[in-house]
């Protein structure tokens, strides 16, 4: 069923599913349900939130206890045709969340994204160990990871960029380009075809605004502002302050993020696991169930250290975030139906 917002423009209604409708989406609908517009999260401020309908763009009205914090970009809503007042937000298949020092929370960062596309760049912006953290954010969260290399076109050799953060997964897409390029749009197609959804995530001044605006074919009046990286650190500045959907010119979609300055890990169960792969498959031959990978005797992730098998390097990276993860991770304690949630003092 078609739902037409008769405000909006006159142009031809946009099918659901070019705009990342599915099944999933259409599995949690009732009977009642039917009438009412389907429109997904375009942005999200501190009062208010736009919507793309099938028409086009639309600014929601809130009820009045609203709280814009529970609204992520990309979340699909039931919205009243005639007050465009949401009734509901539908399930999410995939969430993007990461917890602010101090914060009771998770920040919301994404929802339902097929794609994270992880942007750093080939300078001194590239940090393997945080790279490590987006990884296991992404395999939280549901999404495909892949890292992107960009400012190509300003090493002589890329060779050495890619060789860093090619390990840091099994069957890690890397891809290299110069974000303003043409042909880093037909490089990244595969991800971004109709329906899909993509987020870019990474620091600041690494060329994620960049990107989108090559990827989205925007006008010099449209497009994101961007901005270059400080001489003195290779610290790049903040342009984007806000997330926000953005139509691909292949017929996908983009949500970009402002640069995060600090991934804290915490809430992972699956994720260090799937990008520390070989540690995740060495402790089962630990002779201790609960080893740390320190200093306990028959440790099978120590004794491949010790054969030039594990970097140590890497082992490192990984008990950190472990340790962080457990104590950044609330946990739930108390009596049964007196349950309150702590997390642990311990700070790695």
């Amino acid at each position: 069923m078609q739902i037409i917002v008769s405000h909006e423009s006159d142009q031809e209604p946009l099918p659901l599913a070019e705009l990342g409708w599915s099944v999933f989406f259409d599995d949690q609908l009732d009977q009642v349900e039917a009438r009412l517009a389907r429109m997904r999260v375009a942005t999200v401020h501190r009062a208010r939130v736009t919507a793309e309908s099938q028409t086009g763009p639309v600014r929601l009205n809130l009820p009045s206890q609203a709280n814009t914090a529970d609204y992520a970009v990309g979340d699909w809503l039931l919205v009243e045709p005639d007050t465009r007042m949401p009734l509901r937000r539908l399930e999410r298949r995939t969430t993007l969340q990461r917890r602010t020092e101090g914060g009771q929370a998770p920040q919301l960062i994404a929802a339902n994204v097929d794609t994270l596309f992880i942007v750093t760049s080939c300078n001194d912006d590239l940090n393997v160990a945080r790279l490590e953290r987006y990884l296991a954010l992404a395999h939280e969260s549901g999404t495909t990871p892949v890292i992107i290399l960009t400012k190509a076109d300003q090493v002589a050799d890329t060779g050495p960029w890619r060789d860093q953060v090619s390990g840091l997964q099994r069957g890690l897409e890397v891809v290299i380009l110069d974000a303003t390029a043409p042909e880093a749009a037909a490089a990244l197609a595969p991800w971004c075809a109709v329906g899909q959804t993509v987020a870019l995530v990474g620091s600041s001044g690494v060329g994620k605004s960049s990107l989108l605006n090559t990827l989205c074919g925007k006008a010099p009046d449209e497009a994101q502002l961007t901005g270059s990286i400080r001489e003195a650190d290779g610290k790049g500045r903040h342009t984007t302050t806000s997330r926000s959907l953005h139509r691909i010119v292949g017929g996908g979609w983009a949500i970009d993020t402002p640069g995060i300055r600090t991934l804290h890990a915490s809430d992972l169960s699956i994720g260090l696991d799937l990008v520390f792969a070989e540690i995740a498959e060495l402790a089962p031959e630990c002779h201790f169930r609960d080893c740390t990978h320190d200093h306990e005797p028959g440790c099978a992730v120590q004794a491949a250290v010790a054969a030039g098998r594990l970097d140590p390097a890497r082992l490192e990276r990984w008990r950190k975030l472990v340790d962080e993860n457990r104590s950044n991770t609330p946990v739930q304690s108390g009596p049964r139906g007196n349950k309150q949630t702590k997390t642990s003092s311990k700070r790695s």
